[in-house]
């Protein structure tokens, strides 16, 4: 529950900055790459880099952080025509299930866990974002609006090309072969890698956004109910019957009840999803999971 009071602040931060001082549009999207590109990848260069990864407890992470999200996607664009919804709102409804808002997930995991937390959430990162991606992108690429300005992505290249799972195979090497980056390198990381999770989660809090219409209680609701509570007790259920210890839990429990990413409005403008119903989605998750989360975490340690 103490990690819940410095993420709501600083969520609140970025709402109140985006509204506030801070309203340039430019100014947040710049901050966003910036974290995407340069401050989290150096947390997870850092972080996994000088962890022992003998202490960390793979094998649960493989499924548990896939076979949800895949059974999840399915179900999903199967109960379309339940849904009744749009091919681009069924893009922003997939991503709003199986996005995972990194950052947001790693205060929870610093505060529980420290360094090897963040090294196993990163791995659990690594495992599961190229499958996130993986559905995210295809789903738009079927169902998203594509034109000559918007044309269909190519997939490999937007996994092989992904800075957090570059930065989880850099690690990866480092921790392995035990190489020790150049002090003056080492250092400069460090002190990247201490922004990441404020800039990330004061992202999170400026892209709160609502925009509502009658039929969004559906294709909002819908989402967040996986996101926040079907995955998290899906994925615990397995990780606790294939034995998983309480640091690998929590990681997984926090990968899968994390608000989904607010870089999922970008990918939605890029690959032709509704942005409208997305911003709608990442806001209601977003101020949710703030309450769901530390839930969440006091039900799984009940029933372990």
């Amino acid at each position: 529950m103490t990690a819940i009071v410095p993420v709501l602040l600083t969520l609140i931060g970025g709402a109140v900055l985006r509204r506030s001082m801070l309203k340039s549009g430019e100014f947040w999207s710049g901050l966003e790459r910036l974290t995407y590109y340069v401050l989290g990848p150096a947390l997870f260069v850092t972080s996994i880099g000088n962890a022992d990864l003998g202490a960390i407890d793979v094998g649960p992470l493989l499924l548990t952080t896939t076979v949800p999200i895949i059974a999840a996607t399915g179900v999903l664009v199967a109960a379309r025509p339940l849904l009744r919804s749009s091919g681009p709102a069924l893009g922003s409804i997939v991503q709003g299930a199986i996005r995972i808002n990194t950052y947001i997930g790693l205060v929870f995991i610093n505060a529980l866990h420290g360094e090897l937390g963040i090294a196993t959430f990163a791995i659990a990162c690594a495992i599961s974002v190229p499958v996130v991606n993986l559905l995210c992108v295809s789903t738009l690429t079927i169902y998203g609006a594509h034109d000559e300005a918007r044309p269909r992505p190519k997939l490999l290249r937007e996994i092989a090309t992904n800075p957090l799972i570059l930065s989880c195979l850099v690690g990866l090497t480092l921790s392995i072969t035990n190489l020790e980056l150049p002090t003056a390198i080492a250092s400069t990381l460090d002190l990247a890698a201490s922004s990441a999770l404020l800039c990330g989660t004061l992202i999170a809090g400026a892209s709160i956004s609502f925009t509502w219409r009658r039929r969004d209680l559906i294709e909002v609701t819908v989402p967040t109910l996986i996101k926040l509570a079907v995955l998290p007790l899906a994925a615990a259920s397995l990780a606790i019957t294939l034995g998983a210890d309480q640091l690998t839990l929590h990681a997984i429990v926090i990968l899968t009840a994390v608000p989904t990413a607010p870089s999922a409005a970008i990918l939605s403008a890029k690959l032709g999803g509704d942005t409208r119903l997305m911003a709608t989605i990442i806001g209601v998750q977003t101020l949710l999971s703030t309450a769901s989360m530390p839930l969440m975490l006091e039900l799984i340690s009940e029933l372990r």
